[in-house]
């Protein structure tokens, strides 16, 4: 069973996710969680009320889904999408005064052309994303820049798996900056889709910051070819 496998959901599993207005997910002192969203009203202005996905039964309560939610901005030729959950969206917990929580939330930026289906394709990312931070908070598994995520399979991370892009890299989302808040600071790892063949000339970090490099965008594109 490859990594793929685990972000897919059983056919007669129910959803726990439902697309919600951000203000109905919050809580109270949402330090945090107002951080990240000013964050990306910098870069967007005026989307305000962003197409979000919140968690119905949260993590601590015993829920699947260990993110809060999940924002989708509309980048023009792009979804990009950004997590809230891997920080301390609410009152500070940790002991860890530098960061705010694990220190970064994961963002995507997903190619609108060719998409058949682009609410299909919206929730699967999400649960990319969902699934992605399962792992780090069951195995305590960071994901850094210039680190890949290979899972070894050939089917497509796309709804239908069709896509040739079976795997990510991690880097720095360039279109937003690092935060210092309250709660500590708050970095933004952007996961980018690579091909089966692109993963396995992966070997450190250098190779990872070539093959973006030579990819030239870091928006995900599920209808692109392989470069090598």
């Amino acid at each position: 069973m490859g990594l793929f496998d685990r972000f897919k959901k059983k056919k007669d599993e129910k959803p726990v996710s439902v697309e919600l207005p951000p203000e109905t997910e919050k809580e109270p002192g949402t330090v945090g969680w107002d951080a990240i969203e000013a964050e990306f009203l910098r870069v967007y202005p005026g989307q305000t009320e962003p197409k979000h996905y919140g968690t119905l039964v949260k993590w601590v309560f015993g829920g699947n889904d260990p993110l809060d939610g999940i924002s989708i901005y509309d980048g023009g030729d792009f979804y990009h999408f950004v997590t809230f959950g891997l920080t301390e969206l609410y009152d500070k917990q940790s002991r860890n005064t530098e960061l705010s929580g694990y220190g970064y939330e994961m963002t995507l930026k997903l190619k609108k052309e060719g998409l058949e289906d682009p609410e299909a394709e919206i929730r699967n990312i999400c649960s990319i994303l969902q699934t992605v931070a399962r792992i780090t908070f069951t195995k305590n598994e960071c994901f850094f820049p210039n680190e890949f995520i290979y899972t070894g399979q050939t089917a497509g991370m796309d709804s239908k798996q069709q896509s040739l892009l079976t795997g990510f890299i991690v880097v720095k989302d360039p279109t937003v900056e690092t935060l210092e808040t309250f709660n500590g600071r708050v970095e933004f790892r952007e996961l980018v889709g690579m091909t089966d063949a692109e993963l396995k000339t992966l070997k450190s970090h250098d190779s990872v910051a070539e093959i973006y490099e030579k990819l030239g965008t870091d928006v995900t594109d599920w209808k692109r070819a392989s470069i090598v």
